[in-house]
């Protein structure tokens, strides 16, 4: 069951058995094993793709329902849900991670001895189900699920530059004005068209930007904006400590969009087992406490 459900996930026998580390051969062998004693076809098998019979999809949903049940037999079984202990999976986004979820997580372990964790740092959100994860840091709107929330505040979005490059460029009075401005966009919050919030109207709009560099982090994107390379718009705790330090400071600050959620998120099921719990207990107060210190800087 374990191995039909893993090769569904990874799309393909070969990644299976990768994941696995186990040989081909003994993956093919044991499916075909199975489909034998189900007189049945799980997996119609291609050289381009692997896709469910009718009759695998019918057994692929059930199986996962037998083993989320055996999961939670397991974990009553060794005393999770009476004792803060076992192995604690957690996603967050790469530099949110780095600098908010991984100094709680390590003062975590310090006050829970019997807990180990894995943070899984990724700027794709990773699935929950799919990728064996307890809880997960989403920054935005969350889709309509079955998942829990538990919101740990907000994060803005804004335009930043340095003073020297504002000295030389003058400062934008308007959004509109950015179309003449040298500027720098990365792959995230900054597209090459850039939304504001009118302050009258209350009704956003967006701004075309041609950048003057474009890159692929958060981190370069304001590096950039420090070396006086042009404006960039990125989330506030990606230049936090610029903006205390005033090496950055915030223009168009009328015109800021509204701030996204941040959330801890974990699935809805049934009861929770003591390690997440108090990992969310723990982790959602420090997070509060941590967003709401991020103060602005000087602001134009």
């Amino acid at each position: 069951m374990s191995i039909v459900l893993l090769t569904v996930e990874k799309g393909s026998l070969t990644a299976a058995a990768k994941a696995l580390n186990m040989p081909l051969p003994t993956i093919s062998r044991k499916v075909s094993q199975l489909e034998a004693h189900l007189g049945t076809k799980l997996l119609q098998r291609s050289t381009r793709k692997l896709t469910l019979t009718d009759a695998g999809q019918n057994y692929v949903e059930g199986v996962k329902r037998i083993m989320e049940e055996i999961e939670e037999v397991e974990r009553t079984a060794s005393g999770e849900y009476t004792t803060p202990r076992g192995e604690l999976v957690l996603t967050a986004p790469v530099l949110f991670g780095q600098m908010y979820i991984l100094p709680i997580v390590t003062d975590f372990l310090a006050a829970y001895p019997e807990i180990n964790v894995r943070l899984l740092l990724s700027d794709q959100n990773l699935h929950l189900y799919d990728e064996h994860v307890d809880m997960a840091v989403r920054l935005g709107a969350l889709p309509d699920s079955t998942m829990i929330a538990t919101r740990v505040g907000s994060m803005d979005t804004l335009v930043c530059a340095s003073p020297e490059l504002l000295a030389v460029h003058g400062v934008p009075k308007h959004p509109r004005e950015l179309e003449k401005f040298p500027c720098v966009i990365f792959a995230g919050p900054a597209t090459t068209s850039w939304s504001f919030r009118d302050p009258a109207s209350e009704r956003e709009f967006g701004v075309n930007i041609i950048p003057r560099l474009s890159v692929t982090t958060a981190e370069a994107a304001v590096q950039a904006a420090l070396r006086r390379t042009g404006l960039t718009r990125v989330y506030r705790y990606h230049c936090a400590d610029a903006l205390r330090a005033g090496t950055l400071v915030h223009v168009l600050q009328d015109f800021d969009v509204e701030p996204i959620p941040v959330h801890l998120v974990h699935a809805a099921r049934g009861l929770l087992p003591q390690k997440m719990r108090v990992f969310l207990d723990f982790a959602a107060s420090q997070l509060r406490a941590a967003l709401s210190t991020l103060g602005d800087g000087p602001a134009i």
